[in-house]
C-alpha cells in the first residue's frame, strides 16, 4: 500500500482544487442553512440532500487530487 501525501491536496494551479474548495464551502453553507433557518420539511430535505451530494463530490475531487501521480505543471 502506498502512502498518500496530504501536501498533494494543495494545488492552486489545478482547477480540481478550486472546484473542491467551492463545493465543500457550499456544502458547509447549506448545512448551516438547514440548522439555523426555519424551513419546512420538504425544503429541509432538498437542501440537506444537495449539501450531502456537494460534500460527496468535493470528497471525490479531494481523493483525485491526493491520488494524482502528476500534478499540473507550473509553466
Amino acid at each position: 500500500m502506498t502512502a498518500m501525501k496530504l501536501s498533494r491536496l494543495f494545488q492552486p494551479r489545478n482547477p480540481l482544487f478550486w472546484m473542491m474548495v467551492a463545493l465543500n464551502s457550499l456544502s458547509a453553507a447549506l448545512a448551516w442553512i438547514v440548522q439555523n433557518r426555519p424551513l419546512n420539511t420538504l425544503a429541509m430535505v432538498i437542501v440537506g440532500v444537495f449539501a450531502v451530494c456537494n460534500a460527496l463530490i468535493g470528497t471525490w475531487l479531494m481523493w483525485r487530487l491526493v491520488r494524482d501521480k502528476s500534478p499540473v505543471s507550473s509553466n
